[in-house]
């Protein structure tokens, strides 16, 4: 588990998640052409919930609609994901 604060709508905020989860978000948002703060900014102006969660639910949708890469590092994270 890995916590980080970041910021979302200039308020300062901390997000505790697994690595495979982080790293996942950072694939996501590169094949965006997003920064981690704007996409992280998108899932929590539609969560419902717990922030965390809200990005852990995104990654599994946006694993399940083929955006993590096979090749690359969140490979290991998309198996993690869907195992």
């Amino acid at each position: 588990m890995i916590k980080r604060s970041v910021r979302i709508s200039g308020h300062p905020t901390s997000i505790s998640i697994e690595t495979v989860f982080w790293d996942a978000l950072r694939e996501i948002a590169a094949n965006r052409r997003l920064s981690v703060n704007a996409l992280i900014a998108a899932v929590d102006a539609e969560r419902s919930g717990n922030l965390s969660s809200a990005i852990r639910i995104f990654v599994l949708e946006a694993c399940r609609n083929g955006e993590l890469e096979e090749t690359t590092g969140s490979a290991a994270a998309k198996r993690a994901i869907v195992s």
